[in-house]
């Protein structure tokens, strides 16, 4: 039932936004502020609020890379170390499911199980229900929860930040340097780039999906994945999930695609452009869900317990739920590296947006000092270092913490939900939505369908603000592996919320001041 908010959401905010930034980048050949000077002085702010949300993503997002080339390197273990319960890491609570699937010579009538509780018997894996179900300890944690926190977190017993893991630490810096490498000569170098990162996971994508597919269990995984439950169209989390979905995917309110487009020719038809984009990022979200509910499929059909329970949110999904459902699989080194690999260059695409977008916006803001040779080198190596630096609380023994607080209070649904409509009211009302229309005909040499005009000018700040309303609406507790963040949390989260909402009615007023 996902599907419905989600294409309401797509076609009547996200494709609309999405256009409306790429066209102003184009039109104004500036990045995410000046574009914003250029056609409207006193929305200055907007950009500004965009780009401090790209910092957020700058820091943190990436992050999650780090996790993903961690992970990476272990995927060449076999077997794989999140799989078993005798690492230094594990705990008396482990508990290791053996796959009939991955693993058919332990279950023959004659299997010897001794290795478990120095047992051999013929009989063993009759009595093994038994034996799991009246055990505590059997029953507490899988060797996947227990890799990711005791191994890859390491959380500390307080949650303060303590030491910053070496390992960790090397695999943030060397998620940097592959960035840095790939953007350090501007839009050039990221094309060139993203001709490998961006057309090779479809390759990886699609050979998950076919071991997916063929799986056991899997016609289950995609039942759960395509049936809907139409009882919950009516929860208004639904629909704010939805949202927040289609603005992450298509990296809308985040000045990304304003600087992207001001590297267009000025005669370039990004209408066309955006439609073939909004069309292809969809059917690849649609397409990934194939491939994920699928192995989840298999992997609820061998533990034996529902689809509920296995389709987790976040980073359990990425790191948790699919590398134990990978190592059910037989070869599940082979899956796991390319799982992992499909993971990094996905987000490094992202990440390679997010800084150019920065740089970008910097450049032009400062032209006179920025567009000198080897300026632009030089600038993506600052950002780099410095977000690098600002990065590495978030792999402390309490960073997780950090992590979280940034994920649901930075770039959160309720800044760029404000965004959005501050920017089609002001391209609609300020500036004059027949103007823009003007401009872009101007551009591409016909008008383009008449629906998105009135999106800006009604749909889209009507949509986005009752959603807007409903999450102010909502009290949000964040809760981090039994850790409750006290004041200085809801302190951190406020001012990530309201650091860049602040720039829109600060530069409102500055320019009303030099009037």
């Amino acid at each position: 039932v996902f599907f419905i908010p989600y294409f309401v959401f797509l076609f009547f905010c996200g494709i609309p936004v999405f256009f409306l930034e790429t066209a102003l980048g184009q039109y104004t050949s500036e990045g995410g502020v000046t574009a914003w000077r250029k056609i409207c002085p006193m929305f200055e702010g907007v950009g500004i609020a965009s780009q401090v949300i790209v910092v957020y993503l700058n820091i943190y997002y990436i992050v999650v890379l780090a996790w993903a080339i961690f992970y990476l390197v272990f995927s060449f273990y076999s077997p794989l170390p999140w799989s078993t319960c005798d690492n230094w890491w594990n705990t008396d609570s482990c508990q290791t499911h053996f796959s009939a699937f991955a693993n058919p010579h332990l279950f023959h009538p004659d299997s010897n199980w001794s290795f478990l509780n120095n047992i051999t018997s013929p009989d063993y894996y009759e009595n093994l229900t038994y034996i799991i179900d009246t055990d505590p300890l059997l029953m507490t944690k899988s060797p996947e929860e227990e890799f990711w926190t005791n191994r890859v977190l390491r959380m500390s017993n307080d949650m303060s930040l303590g030491k910053v893991h070496w390992d960790l630490t090397l695999c943030l810096l060397v998620a940097w340097v592959i960035c840095y490498f790939c953007i350090w000569k501007g839009i050039r170098s990221t094309g060139k780039a993203m001709y490998f990162t961006a057309t090779f996971p479809y390759l990886m994508l699609f050979i998950l999906f076919i071991r997916g597919v063929t799986l056991p269990g899997a016609a289950e995984g995609l039942k759960y994945y395509l049936l809907p439950d139409l009882s919950k169209l009516a929860e208004p989390d639904v629909w704010r999930d939805a949202g927040t979905q289609v603005f992450f995917s298509y990296a809308v309110c985040q000045g990304v695609l304003t600087a992207l487009g001001s590297y267009n020719k000025y005669n370039n038809n990004c209408y066309r452009d955006c439609l073939a984009l909004c069309c292809l990022n969809s059917v690849t979200s649609i397409f990934a869900g194939f491939a994920v509910f699928s192995v989840l499929g298999f992997m609820s059909h061998e533990l034996g317990i529902p689809m509920t329970e296995v389709a987790t949110a976040g980073p359990g999904l990425a790191f948790i739920a699919y590398p134990k459902a990978l190592s059910l699989l037989p070869g599940s080194s082979f899956w796991a590296v390319l799982f992992f690999l499909m993971l990094l260059l996905l987000g490094l695409d992202s990440q390679f947006v997010c800084v150019e977008s920065l740089a970008t916006a910097l450049t032009d803001l400062f032209p006179r000092h920025l567009r000198r040779p080897r300026a632009r080198e030089l600038l993506t190596l600052v950002i780099a270092a410095v977000c690098f630096l600002l990065g590495l609380p978030l792999i402390t023994e309490g960073g997780i913490v950090l992590f979280q607080l940034i994920d649901t209070y930075g770039p959160s649904g309720t800044s760029l939900l404000i965004i959005a409509c501050f920017e089609t009211i002001v391209i609609a009302w300020v500036y004059g939505a027949d103007r823009f229309y003007d401009n872009i005909e101007d551009m591409i040499g016909y008008p383009p369908f008449p629906i998105l005009k009135y999106c800006w000018m009604f749909v889209t700040p009507l949509i986005c603000g009752l959603t807007l309303l409903y999450n102010l609406t909502q009290t949000h507790s964040l809760e981090v592996y039994g850790y409750v963040p006290g004041t200085w949390g809801t302190t951190v989260g406020s001012l990530l919320v309201l650091t860049p909402l602040t720039c829109i009615p600060a530069f409102i007023f500055i320019t009303l001041c030099k009037v």
